[in-house]
């Protein structure tokens, strides 16, 4: 009698509207799963086009190339005697629906569209797909022409249902279906679904997997069942990171958990498992089987196939393994030109940003001693040189990484050392040069036109002066970034141009502490979602694991721009005085303001509590208003921020996740006067307690 079913799950690296490539990742992982002798194969949401097609989805072509995926999906031999569960937009009725298609052996078995569409923080999907609302029903969908030619079929069922195999019961949930109050895994547990599945486009926040896992855990803890997740994998052409993490899970254990950050293109998990574990596990909660005698009946699309074999009493089970997480350091380290040009200042975010590239190779390294092609093949596409292999990650970053210190006359010597001691440790070829000359001749054409010298503060000069003066420095050195991004290849003799990386933390956006078009635009921000206490944790990591003295100094030193004229050849500016918060407060008062969606008034409240043991109500008010007052006067610098890919979860990022005005009323009147009513009235209450003691 068999009983022991072999299940697939897998994450891919998809890529929106790669159809091509998308089917050869597809058509791969269905093969892995079948040599691994599995009998069902699920794959990530919206896998056929990939997940991030955003307004493409309008086009019809998506549809048709959806199709054209599908009926070759349906016609490989490679898709024979294994369930498959792929994901794609369908037309409805003239209805665009998020759709899983389910097929066996060229006959679609299932096409069962989502029922809860994400649309919050990054996900726009109502915006293109309509939720399919009619809980446990079906209709008959009209197959296009190209499929029924395969298929021999005219209609399959479309909706809420579940498939009946000869030995067991599936059901499928879609991502955020996981994630809603009364998840459909619930009713259809209680209906005898013994197998769950849910196709995820799941993007990476730092601390995100553990409630993903737990989620799933819990679903099983409480119904009994089995739990496949997939997941996309990779950047899909956007600013989002999927992390992979596909899962398998059984009665509230884990038995098959995924990389989250890998360079592999398909990766897929099995794991064989007892049917009959979920039949006596369920058998002995009486409140489950109480609700499961009264629950309303799904549909049932009866499949003369099973999961299991006859004989399969000495078929080995797998076993429970425990889930192990990264930490948010760890989690930060995984990100056509020919590298990477990167301003490398000799603070903790330029040295960051470059970790995260000699981390890059050290994957790459690792990836290819493992035997990756595809890794291989693109180094090698990167450099130039069809016969190199890369073995030593330092030597590799030498290839990909040039990083440059670019001094002027309010440098520090230790900046500077600290840079060139970073870069000598990473390998990567660094250039020091002085962007004096360029600043002074910015300056002159102002002076010669104007008849004017603007000076510094601390030489008599305006605060606007002061200001205007710093700004010219960080704009001429974004400039000479893109200069040598170009260039500095050609110089060498080599092909090719270099990307231009920015290292403008996700503290320093939310406030505005940058200047719009200086370093901090660049081609690619790759810690621009990420908080600096973060990034402090992050290079820590990077100290230990790849043995990097010169990032110790770069941590003890205080952070600061180095705009302003030096005191007697030691930094007279730090970021902290000049932004007059710490950075600890401004990750307050990110979460504050975007996660517990506070205004002025709402975060004063707030944080009269929080800080309570340190501040007075009037400190804790003067701090607010300085937050709100800096934010709303530098919002605008949000919408030229340069694309970062999303990792914290109050990243200020204009562009999709953050969505609210660039032009304030910086004085907040109303607001502020709310606040100061406030604590007006708690100052006095505090003087009527104070006489009272007397």
């Amino acid at each position: 009698m068999g009983r022991k079913v072999t299940v697939a799950t897998c994450a891919l690296n998809q890529w929106a509207l790669d159809f091509e490539g998308n089917l050869q990742r597809i058509l791969k992982s269905i093969e892995i799963a079948k040599h691994k002798g599995a009998r069902y194969r699920l794959g990530p949401e919206l896998e056929i086009c990939g997940y991030g097609c955003w307004d493409h989805y309008y086009e019809s072509d998506t549809l048709l190339h959806s199709l054209q995926v599908l009926a070759a999906l349906l016609e490989s031999p490679i898709t024979q005697d294994i369930i498959c569960d792929v994901g794609m937009p369908v037309m409805h009725r003239n209805v665009r629906y998020n759709c899983r298609v389910i097929f066996l052996n060229r006959k679609i078995l299932l096409i069962r569209p989502k029922m809860a569409l994400a649309n919050e923080g990054n996900y726009r999907e109502l915006r293109w797909f309509t939720p399919w609302s009619r809980s446990r029903q079906t209709e008959e969908y009209f197959l296009p022409r190209m499929i029924q030619d395969l298929t021999k079929q005219e209609t399959v069922p479309f909706g809420d249902a579940v498939l009946s195999t000869r030995d067991t019961c599936i059901g499928s949930e879609v991502c955020e279906e996981l994630w809603t109050p009364h998840s459909p895994h619930v009713d259809m547990g209680l209906d005898g679904v013994e197998i769950f599945t849910n196709a995820s486009g799941s993007h990476h926040v730092l601390r995100k997997a553990h409630a993903r896992v737990d989620l799933v855990t819990m679903a099983t803890t409480k119904n009994g069942g089995i739990y496949l997740l997939a997941n996309q994998k990779g950047c899909d052409g956007d600013r989002l990171y999927y992390d992979g993490c596909a899962l398998i899970a059984m009665n509230g254990s884990i038995f098959a958990q995924g990389s989250q950050f890998s360079l592999d293109d398909v990766e897929v998990l099995t794991a064989t498992l007892d049917l009959e574990d979920i039949r006596s596990y369920r058998a002995e909660i009486s409140s489950r089987n109480l609700a499961a005698s009264r629950v309303s009946p799904y549909p049932r699309v009866k499949v003369d196939f099973s999961l299991s074999c006859r004989e399969d009493l000495l078929e080995p089970l797998s076993e429970p393994i425990e889930w192990k997480y990264h930490s948010p350091a760890e989690e930060i380290r995984r990100s056509q030109q020919a590298g990477f040009f990167l301003p490398l200042s000799g603070g903790v975010d330029s040295a960051a940003t470059a970790c995260l590239v000699y981390s890059m190779c050290h994957q790459v390294c690792k990836a290819v001693q493992h035997g990756n092609q595809e890794v291989l093949a693109d180094v090698r596409t990167i450099v130039n040189q069809t016969s190199y292999t890369p073995r030593d990650p330092r030597e590799l970053c030498g290839r990909l990484l040039t990083t440059s210190y670019m001094a002027s006359e309010n440098s520090s010597r230790e900046t500077c050392d600290r840079a060139r001691e970073l870069a000598q440790q990473m390998g990567s070829h660094h250039i020091r040069l002085n962007i004096d000359p360029a600043v002074k001749a910015v300056v002159g054409i102002f002076s010669l036109v104007t008849g004017r010298n603007p000076a510094f503060a601390v030489r008599g000069g305006s605060s606007r002066e002061n200001l205007a003066l710093q700004n010219v420095q960080a704009r001429v050195r974004m400039v000479i970034a893109y200069l040598f991004a170009q260039l500095s290849l050609w110089s060498r003799g080599a092909p090719g141009g270099l990307l231009v990386l920015g290292s403008a933390n996700v503290d320093e956006s939310l406030l505005g502490y940058l200047t719009k078009y200086d370093c901090s635009s660049a081609d690619i921000n790759p810690i621009g979602g990420i908080s600096k206490t973060d990034l402090r944790a992050f290079v820590q990591l990077c100290v230990e694991r790849f043995q990097l003295p010169a990032l110790q100094s770069i941590l003890e030193a205080p952070a600061t721009a180095e705009l302003e004229p030096l005191a007697h050849g030691r930094v007279s500016q730090t970021d902290e005085e000049d932004m007059g918060m710490t950075y600890a407060e401004l990750s307050v008062y990110g979460r504050l303001r975007k996660i517990a969606k506070t205004g002025p008034y709402s975060m004063f409240c707030k944080l009269l509590n929080m800080w309570k043991d340190t501040c007075t109500p009037r400190q804790v008010a003067d701090k607010v208003k300085r937050f709100f007052s800096k934010y709303s006067v530098n919002r605008h610098k949000m919408t030229t921020l340069t694309p970062a890919y999303h990792a914290e979860s109050y990243s200020p990022d204009d562009n999709r996740f953050d969505l609210r005005p660039f032009l304030y009323n910086t004085r907040w009147p109303w607001q502020f006067r709310c606040i100061e009513n406030q604590v007006l009235q708690l100052e006095r209450r505090q003087r009527q307690d104070l006489d009272g003691v007397d």
